[in-house]
């Protein structure tokens, strides 16, 4: 092994455990916000319980559109996500997906969802979370990627019918993204 493999492979494995404690992290904080989002008047073993899932939904990216698009810019991102909803609409998830350069990314988040339509079926999302995987060359085309690992905010709005949804889900203002996806 060259010294410059041996380079790229430890600043591969400091990524990974960069990741890792990021997503302990997160999820530490998304276990004191389902905690703290309780009633004062509710006991302890009551807001555990209402910490536990309520809905689970897998989901997929199905179509990307770039507003400004570079070369390199791939429209394809391969996206697949696990999101689960607690009660109150309060939800967290992550996803894992080919960033807007092709290289593999991470999203783990919270967020909320609103209803906003009689039926239920329209809604408003708005999540927030870290970003992880925008590498050389490309570490700057997202703000704050200081450590590898950036806040994003993602808004979207969704149509459920059954078990299914849609979700046009907006990307910063670089993209736009189409999801589907199913309950389960």
């Amino acid at each position: 092994m060259t010294a410059e493999q041996a380079s790229e492979q430890r600043k591969s494995v400091t990524a990974e455990c960069c990741f890792a404690i990021h997503f302990f992290v997160t999820v530490a904080l998304l276990f004191a916000f389902s905690h703290a989002q309780a009633d004062t008047n509710d006991s302890f073993p009551n807001q555990l319980q209402g910490s536990v899932s309520e809905q689970r939904y897998f989901y997929s990216s199905l179509y990307t559109k770039h507003y400004d698009p570079e070369p390199g810019h791939v429209n394809d991102q391969n996206m697949l996500g696990l999101e689960f909803e607690m009660t109150r609409n309060r939800l967290w998830g992550f996803a894992i997906f080919d960033n807007s350069f092709g290289q593999k990314s991470k999203y783990l988040y919270v967020g909320k969802k609103w209803h906003i339509s009689e039926s239920g079926r329209l809604y408003f999302k708005l999540t927030g979370g870290l970003l992880h995987g925008y590498e050389e060359p490309y570490e700057d085309k997202i703000p704050l990627n200081g450590l590898g690992i950036a806040p994003a905010i993602v808004p979207a709005i969704g149509y459920s019918y059954k078990n299914f949804f849609v979700e046009f889900a907006q990307l910063g203002l670089a993209a736009g993204m189409i999801n589907v996806g199913r309950t389960f």
